[in-house]
C-alpha cells in the first residue's frame, strides 16, 4: 500500500521544523514535512513532529547513505513506525560526491543500502529514494515507494514520470512570493548558487538543456526563474502546478526568504483546498 502524502507538502532542513510549525501547516492543509540536510540515524524531531499533528506525513529527504549506517537507521524506522504507523517515510539517497567522497559506486552502495533495508524489513511502501538520473530512478521505481528528485524542474517531472512507472514522484521546488523579479531572482540565488558546483545537479541541468553559461555560479536569470519560481502567489501558484500537470504525485515546496509560514499561508488557499 502506498502512503498517501496528499497533493503539496514542505521542504525544510530538518532541525528548522517545529512541532508548532507542523501543526499550523497540517491545518493549513499541506500533507507532508520533508527534512532536509541528512539527518542523523536517531532522526532526530521526527517523532516530535508526528506527536504534534494528527494526520501529516513526516518525510526525510534525505538520509545519507554515507553518513547513517542502515542497521541504525532500520531501529529508527521501526520505532517510529511502531508509535505512528503509516505516517513516516525514509528518504535515503547517496548525497554528494564533492562532500561524501564514496570510495566505491554511489549505485552500488545503494543497492546494498536497500539490501539491508529489506532484511530489516523496512517496507518498500515506506521507503524513497533521491534519483535524478534514468539508473537511480529506475532503482527508486523498482525497489522502493517512489523517487525524490531535488532541484529540478517540470521539464525533469515529465521525463521522470515515465522512468519510475507507477511509483510515487515527489519533486522538489524552490518558490519566492515577490512581485519584484530582481530581488527575488537575488533571494533564489542565496539558496540555488550553493548547489551549481556539486556535479549529480549540474549533470542533470544539462541533460534538461541548461548551458556552462547558465549553470556556471552565480546562475542565469532563465536558470533561477527555473530552479526558484516567483512572482505573485497566484503566479507562484500556477508555476509550481505545472509539476502536478507533468506528472508529479506530490510537490514538496521549498519557500525561500526570511518568513517561509507567511508564504505558506498564502500559497495554501491557492493549492491545498484546489489542488
Amino acid at each position: 500500500m502506498t502512503i498517501d502524502l496528499g497533493r503539496y507538502g514542505v521542504w525544510r532542513y530538518y532541525k528548522l521544523f517545529t512541532p508548532e510549525a507542523a501543526a499550523e501547516l497540517e491545518g493549513l492543509g499541506y500533507g507532508a514535512l520533508w527534512l532536509g540536510g541528512s539527518p542523523t540515524p536517531d532522526l532526530p524531531v521526527v517523532e516530535d513532529l508526528l506527536a504534534a499533528t494528527e494526520t501529516l506525513k513526516v518525510g526525510t529527504s534525505i538520509v545519507n547513505i554515507w553518513t547513517a549506517p542502515a542497521d541504525a537507521v532500520t531501529e529508527s524506522f521501526h520505532r517510529i513506525e511502531q508509535r505512528f504507523p503509516g505516517r513516516f517515510v525514509l528518504g535515503i539517497g547517496c548525497g554528494h560526491p564533492e562532500a561524501d567522497k564514496p570510495y566505491r559506486s554511489p549505485y552500488e552502495a545503494l543497492v546494498e543500502y536497500l539490501d539491508e533495508l529489506d532484511a530489516a524489513k523496512v517496507p518498500v511502501s515506506g521507503r524513497m529514494l533521491a534519483a535524478l538520473g534514468p539508473k537511480v530512478l529506475k532503482l527508486a521505481g523498482d525497489r522502493t515507494a517512489g523517487a525524490l528528485p531535488y532541484l529540478t524542474t517540470p521539464q525533469h517531472t515529465e521525463q521522470t514520470r515515465t522512468a519510475v512507472g507507477d511509483a510515487l514522484l515527489v519533486p522538489e521546488q524552490k518558490l519566492v512570493v515577490d512581485t519584484d523579479p530582481e530581488r527575488a531572482r537575488a533571494t533564489g540565488r542565496t539558496v540555488v548558487e550553493m548547489y551549481l558546483g556539486l556535479r549529480n545537479y549540474t549533470t542533470n541541468l544539462r541533460r534538461l538543456g541548461y548551458t556552462d553559461g547558465d549553470i556556471a555560479k552565480p546562475g542565469s536569470d532563465r536558470l533561477l526563474d527555473a530552479l526558484a519560481v516567483h512572482g505573485s502567489a497566484e503566479e507562484v501558484a500556477d508555476q509550481v502546478r505545472a509539476h502536478i500537470d507533468a506528472g508529479a504525485d506530490h510537490l514538496a515546496l521549498q519557500p525561500l526568504g526570511e518568513d517561509y509560514l507567511t508564504t505558506l499561508r498564502a500559497l495554501a488557499p491557492l493549492l491545498t483546498r484546489n489542488p
